[in-house]
Formats: structure tokens, sequence, C-alpha cells
């Protein structure tokens, strides 16, 4: 077996023995869905193999470039929307906000030049900033539902006294985006000092001073506030037009 191959080796025994302490600790905690963590790293690992055998071809070509980010979002706002609502109404309303705060973020970055617009920036930029959206939007959603739920009584309430519905969820939605912006909001404080992000860390292996990484890290991470921070209030507002009372999602 030659050097690459004993790598691959070591890297499979290790991955499994962390998906198996994934998966053990929360089912001996009775934690529900217990092959959740192994499920999601089998996945990851197969998406990550097929997208690196496709990014080989395209990551210098601007059309297919394009064709794979469209690609990320369609399969970020299924996901993110699916931790919300089961419905098509839910699907567009978290891929309008998913969108907006998106094109928004990387709009101001390749317009003021903080990253130059080619190919290879716009994939890796485009496809953290996608995900950070989708996980805030995860996290809006949810939250929004669970708060609205458990003080279904306020809610009722403002609707007595003639308010609308987006009035008396609109407190409600403020603390869910509160809550969903907090995991950003702790990874950009500290970066630095308790973290490593993955996209300075690759830019300082892929040959770049560890200054230029630097620059490209704040970049990345102002990028996903800001996209995030659009993508929760306006998904907060659209789901704030509720029908019936909100069933949290498990």
């Amino acid at each position: 077996m030659n050097l690459e191959g004993i790598d691959l080796a070591r890297t499979a025994v290790g991955v499994v023995a962390l998906a198996g302490i994934a998966t053990t600790v929360p089912w001996l905690f009775g934690v529900p869905h217990r092959f959740a963590a192994v499920t999601a790293i089998a996945r990851g690992a197969l998406q990550l193999a097929l997208i690196s055998v496709v990014l080989t071809g395209v990551i210098s070509d601007a059309r297919w470039v394009g064709v794979v980010l469209v690609v990320m979002f369609a399969v970020a706002a299924w996901t993110a929307a699916r931790r919300v609502g089961p419905d098509r109404r839910t699907l567009v309303t978290v891929a309008a906000a998913m969108f907006a705060g998106v094109a928004v973020a990387l709009g101001v970055v390749f317009a003021t030049g903080a990253v130059a617009l080619t190919p290879r920036y716009a994939l890796a930029l485009g496809g953290i900033v996608i995900g950070g959206a989708m996980t805030v939007a995860g996290l809006t959603g949810r939250r929004f539902t669970e708060i609205v739920d458990d003080r279904w009584l306020e809610v009722e309430g403002w609707l007595a006294l003639g308010a609308t519905m987006r009035r008396a969820t609109l407190d409600h939605a403020r603390l869910a985006v509160r809550a969903a912006l907090i995991p950003s909001l702790d990874q950009t404080r500290t970066t630095g000092l308790v973290t490593l992000p993955g996209a300075f860390v690759g830019a300082i292996f892929g040959g770049l001073p560890p200054v230029e990484a630097g620059r490209f890290q704040v970049v990345v991470l102002a990028s996903i506030m800001a996209a995030g921070s659009i993508t929760a209030v306006l998904l907060a507002i659209g789901l704030g037009a509720l029908r019936v009372r909100p069933v949290p999602r498990t």
C-alpha cells in the first residue's frame, strides 16, 4: 500500500471512531434520533467526495461555478425549510429570505473589491455564505415557532385587541432573530482566540501569507453576519403572517 492509501485508511479509521463516539454518547443519554450523527457524517463524506471530483473540472469555469452555487443554494433552502415547516409557502419564504441575504452580502463583497470576483473566490465565499444563511434560517424558523407556540396566549391577547398577526408575533420574532444570530456572533467574537476557521486555515495551507489569509477570513465573517442578519429578519417577518397556531417540529 502506498503512502496515499495509508493516509486514506488512517482517515477512515479516525472518522469511524469519531462517528461512533458521536452516536454512542447521545444514545447512552437517551437522546432521540440516535443515529443522526453517523448518518450526517456519512452523507457529508459522500457529498465531499463527489464535489471534490466535480470541482476538479469546473473550479475555473464561471458558468459551471454558477451552476454549482445554484445547486448549493437549492439544497440549503430545502434543508432549512424542512426544519421550519413542511408546506410550499414555508419553502418559498425561507428561500426568498436566504436569497436576499446571500445576494446582498456577496454583492457588497465583490462590488467593493474586498475579494476579487473570480470563479474560485465566488465558489469559496458563496458556499460559505450560503451555508451560514441556511443555519440561521433553520434556527430562526424553529425558534420563532417554539416561542410563538409557548406564548400563544399572548398572541391571542394581541389579536383580541385588534392587532394584526404580524404585530401580535413581532416581539417573538425579534427574540427568534436574536437567538438565531448568537452562534454567528460567538464565532465572530472568538475567531483567532478560541477557533481558527476553516477558510483561514485552508487559505494558509493553500499558500497565502497569514496576513492575506486573515484578510480573507474577516471578509468571510462579515459576509456571514450580513447575510445571516438579513435572512433572519426577513424570515421572521415572513413567518409572522400566521394563519393558525404553529406546531414545533422535532
